[in-house]
């Protein structure tokens, strides 16, 4: 049952998915409230209608970081998974009947030191939950302390902030991945553009020559069945110019072997690999020094509440490693 348990459990609220739960194009499950939140968070600037937004947007899956793309009806035009639906009345009938005494019990855990009394309180002085005569008689009577309920829903909530923070850090760092992607790629296509106009613009003059040469071929074996000796001697001399030049390539651009690579686009992402595996949140003790910085913390690292934040590499990775070719072709020299 555990188990079953952990797989009905929202990645937003955190909690057993809330009804009605809706399937993203991705196949994994929100409540359709918590799915609103998160649409409402991708997309600020939509029209809403009664906290709900009433056309087409973006954003991703929390869970697989897919980009889920909504139509007018905004969340509301998703599936709604009844499956799971089902499921979840199953197993909280079957969790009811099968043990409510023990269920209560965990849900209502007993102080150490007072045996009889729950704790109901919670010490904000030593960050500990606690009962009520702990705090009148016991060990925390001079402490500041909070209301179970509160201090719990306060915490779960900054998680959650916590959370999307995060999630908007590597969505940032997604996009500059992506938009390097589409650099990097551009370059490579651009030259493979020019190269292929080149050799389609050679191709084709190559074709026009070899054209004009059968020509002459052609006008060549006619001129050798001419049987008058004074028109065959007046028309022989133009005829060999022309095929003396035909036979001549030398007015033509030529391509050196090798021409067609492009092995000289390369990229060593190891160190960036390296880097990017030792993504881990700054330490509390950092916080200070990060407050005490240039304040770019959109290239860096930025403390988000409770002292956490995305750190960005120690090390700044190297740029990746491109030879720049020179985007005209080689060709030779024409001879005379």
């Amino acid at each position: 049952m555990d188990n079953l348990e952990k797989q009905l459990i929202c990645p937003i609220c955190l909690e057993m998915f809330t009804k009605p739960v809706v399937i993203l194009p991705c196949q994994h499950n929100l409540c359709r409230k918590c799915a609103n939140d998160v649409f409402q968070a991708a997309n600020p600037y939509l029209p809403t209608r009664s906290g709900s937004l009433t056309s087409g947007g973006r954003f991703r899956c929390p869970s697989c970081r897919h980009e889920v793309v909504l139509d007018r009806h905004g969340v509301y035009g998703l599936q709604r998974n009844l499956l799971v639906e089902n499921i979840i009345d199953m197993f909280k009938q079957e969790s009811s009947s099968s043990g409510p005494t023990q269920e209560r019990k965990e849900e209502t855990p007993m102080c150490d030191v007072h045996e009889d009394e729950k704790i109901n309180i919670y010490c904000v002085t030593h960050a500990v939950p606690t009962c009520s005569m702990c705090k009148v008689f016991g060990a925390h009577k001079d402490c500041e302390v909070a209301p179970l309920g509160t201090v719990y829903e306060t915490k779960r909530e900054n998680a959650r902030r916590q959370k999307t923070k995060v999630c908007e850090k590597f969505d940032h760092l997604y996009s500059v991945l992506e938009e390097k992607k589409r650099q990097m790629s551009q370059k490579v296509t651009a030259e493979q553009e020019e190269k292929v106009n080149y050799i389609q613009g050679l191709t084709k003059n190559y074709g026009d020559h070899l054209e004009e040469s059968c020509k002459i071929v052609e006008r060549g074996i006619q001129t050798m069945e001419e049987t008058e000796m004074a028109l065959f001697l007046q028309n022989v001399r133009d005829l060999l110019k022309k095929i003396e030049d035909a036979s001549s390539t030398a007015h033509l651009d030529k391509v050196e072997r090798g021409y067609e690579k492009m092995d000289h686009y390369k990229v060593d992402f190891r160190r960036e690999r390296k880097a990017l595996s030792n993504l881990n949140f700054i330490p509390d003790d950092d916080d200070e020094n990060e407050e005490g910085g240039d304040g770019e913390a959109g290239e860096g690292a930025r403390t988000v509440s409770g002292g956490a934040a995305v750190s960005a590499p120690p090390a700044q990775p190297n740029a990746p490693q491109q030879i720049n070719p020179s985007l005209s072709p080689t060709r030779s020299t024409p001879s005379t």
